[in-house]
């Protein structure tokens, strides 16, 4: 039975994907700030406090989940502060310092405490939720420092970490999943592209698994399409 580990599980995209890693046969340990109704309600194997914010956290959960193998890792949780307190005029150094603790650092520290249970598979994959507001490229409405930022060095990081795991057989996918109906950003909850979390998983999970080591450290759609830097 493949082992899989899900940040941000208690809603959203994350609980989706863990709802269907279950379904496809993984043990797997869903994590979150909280333990809450809906992480406890998945019927995971197991269920953890975990912020990927905090290293002492990250130092706890690998304790516990101690030296077994790990197939997949899914760094899934992420913050974003509202817009009119990420613009130009208005973000600050706490908006910064959320925004890159949990979508940035959270993810690199988490893999790399995780890195030697990785190893113990056979065929390893790291998925990362990106975002396509990361894109420098595709930045053409400008805004949400602190959130796009995060995403662009979370990108940045994703991509080294292919390229140093690419001979080790470890696989590294970023993944926009398009305009969800989370509580990352109810504003968008009312455009008619927003999609329900499970259909968002439900498509991510086919281009993760789809992917081989010669596709490791891109940036996919959840459409399909490969997205720029």
């Amino acid at each position: 039975m493949p082992t899989a580990v899900v940040t941000g599980a208690n809603s959203g995209i994350g609980h989706a994907f863990a709802d269907i890693l279950i379904k496809e046969g993984y043990k797997v340990y869903a994590t979150d700030l909280e333990v809450g109704s809906k992480l406890k309600a998945l019927g995971a194997t197991d269920t953890a406090s975990l912020d990927v914010g905090s290293p002492s956290s990250i130092e706890a959960f690998k304790s516990m989940f101690g030296d077994q193998q790990l197939d997949l890792l899914l760094n899934i949780a992420g913050v974003m502060s509202p817009k009119d307190k990420d613009s130009l005029t208005t973000v600050d150094l706490s908006v910064l310092s959320r925004a890159f603790s949990t979508n940035t650092f959270g993810p690199l520290l988490l893999t790399q405490s995780l890195l030697p249970n990785l190893l113990l598979s056979l065929h390893p994959r790291i998925g990362n939720m990106s975002s396509r507001v990361g894109s420098i490229e595709d930045n053409t409405s400008g805004g949400s420092y602190a959130y796009r930022a995060s995403k662009a060095a979370l990108n940045s990081v994703s991509k080294s970490m292919a390229m140093d795991l690419k001979d080790r057989g470890v696989l590294v996918v970023m993944m926009h999943p398009g305009y969800v109906k989370t509580g990352l950003d109810p504003s968008s909850h009312g455009l008619s592209e927003a999609v329900e979390p499970a259909y968002a998983a439900e498509k991510l999970w086919g281009i993760l698994m789809s992917k081989d080591i010669e596709d490791t450290g891109k940036f996919w759609h959840r459409e399909g399409q490969e997205l720029p830097w």
